[in-house]
C-alpha cells in the first residue's frame, strides 16, 4: 500500500498541483557565469517546459528529465525537437510539473556534483517547491538519474530511471560502487522502468538495482518492464 501511495504522489494525482489540458510553454534559459563554472560537462542553455494558464498559490512541484546518448551536443534546440518525453507529457491533461531539460555536453557523462550545482541554480531561479524535486532520465540520462540520486539522495522525492545503465563506461558496465549506491538510495522512492527485450542496456541492470533495494528494505519502489519491448521504451513517459 505504501508503495501505491508513493507512485501515486510521485505522479501528482489529487495533490493540487497545476493543471491545464494545453500543451507546456516551452522556453530555452541560460546558466549565469558562476553556475556554468562550476556545472562542467553541461550546456549552459537548458529547456524548461511550464504549464501554460493560471498560476496556482502553490509553489510547482519540479521535474528534471535527463537525455541518452543521442541526445549529447551544444544545441538545446536538439534537445527540444527530439524530447521524446516531453512530447508524451504534452498530450497529458493535466500538467502538474515544471520540467527541465539539460543537455550533456560531447565526449562527457552526466556528473552528479554537475547536476547538484545545476539543481541549485534551478532552486533559487525557479518558483518551485524544492521538496518536490522528481528526476527520469532515459538510457543514458538512467544511469545520470542513479548516479545523482545516489550522491544527494535528500534533494529528490522520487525518481525513474528508464532503461539505465549503472556503469560509467557505457551500456554493459557495472559500476564498482554499486553497493555504496544502493546504501544511498534505499531511502529514496523509486519507480524502474525497462524494455524486456533491450539489446543496449540489458534489462537486468534495472533488475539488479530492484533487487539490490528489496535487500535493503526498500519500501516505496517499482518496476515496470515491457515485455518484447527494447531500448526505445518511451511508454514509460505515458
Amino acid at each position: 500500500m505504501e508503495t501505491l501511495l508513493a507512485l501515486f504522489l510521485f505522479l501528482g494525482l489529487g495533490s493540487g498541483h497545476p493543471s491545464t489540458g494545453a500543451e507546456m510553454v516551452e522556453t530555452i534559459e541560460e546558466m549565469p557565469a558562476a553556475v556554468r563554472e562550476e556545472a562542467i560537462g553541461m550546456n549552459p542553455e537548458y529547456l524548461v517546459a511550464r504549464p501554460a494558464g493560471a498560476a496556482t498559490d502553490q509553489e510547482p512541484a519540479l521535474l528534471i528529465y535527463l537525455h541518452g546518448g543521442g541526445g549529447v551536443g551544444r544545441d538545446i534546440r536538439r534537445i527540444a525537437r527530439n524530447n521524446s518525453a516531453l512530447k508524451y507529457w504534452n498530450r497529458q491533461k493535466t500538467q502538474p510539473f515544471i520540467i527541465v531539460a539539460p543537455q550533456c555536453l560531447p565526449e562527457f557523462k552526466w556528473r552528479a556534483n554537475s547536476l547538484q550545482v545545476f539543481l541549485e541554480h534551478l532552486e533559487e531561479s525557479l518558483e518551485v517547491d524544492s521538496a518536490r524535486v522528481y528526476l527520469t532520465g532515459y538510457s543514458m540520462g538512467g544511469y545520470g538519474t542513479w548516479i545523482w540520486a545516489a550522491a544527494f539522495p535528500e534533494s529528490f522525492a522520487a525518481v525513474a530511471p528508464v532503461a539505465g545503465g549503472i556503469g560509467e563506461g557505457g551500456p554493459k558496465d557495472i559500476s564498482p560502487d554499486l553497493d555504496s549506491w544502493l546504501d544511498s538510495l534505499k531511502g529514496v522512492p523509486t519507480w524502474i522502468f525497462h524494455g524486456g527485450n533491450d539489446r543496449v542496456v540489458p534489462v537486468d541492470r534495472s533488475v539488479t538495482m530492484y533487487r539490490g533495494l528489496i535487500e535493503r528494505s526498500h519500501r516505496e519502489l517499482g518496476l515496470t518492464i515491457y515485455p518484447g519491448e527494447g531500448h526505445d521504451c518511451f511508454d514509460a513517459f505515458k
